[in-house]
């Protein structure tokens, strides 16, 4: 987990040589990283959407969680270097999107890791069988 999540933040903890924003109103940021240059668009939401994954992905194999609890635990993470890097001062835009895509990433990785974990056939929370 510390292996697939300590390079992403390094990168987005280090300082940029611009002026930092705040942009606190959903979806607004991601319309205009979509109406600019398609692959940086790309690298942009993929970028934010792998930053906590490998967390997302490794904490249903190491403990007993499900993807709700990856998520608010990797939504106060996320939430927590958007202030750093406007508290900081480190020339980067602070997104709300930046939080919501990292979250879905966790996310949708803790599905697969719990999938995982539990070899599909048990849903570890219910412990009921798919029906095979």
């Amino acid at each position: 987990m510390v292996a697939g999540t300590l390079p992403w933040l390094c990168v987005v903890l280090t300082p940029l040589p611009a002026a930092g924003a705040v942009r606190l109103v959903p979806v607004v940021d991601l319309a205009q990283v979509l109406d600019g240059h398609p692959l940086t668009a790309f690298f942009q939401i993929v970028g934010n959407l792998l930053v906590f994954a490998a967390f997302g992905l490794l904490a249903p194999v190491r403990w007993r969680v499900g993807p709700a609890t990856v998520m608010a635990v990797v939504a106060a993470a996320s939430t927590t270097v958007e202030t750093l890097q406007h508290v900081l001062a480190l020339g980067r835009v602070s997104s709300i999107d930046d939080v919501l895509l990292n979250t879905a990433g966790a996310g949708l990785a803790a599905l697969l890791g719990r999938h995982l974990a539990h070899g599909g056939d048990r849903d570890p929370l219910t412990q009921q069988g798919d029906g095979r």
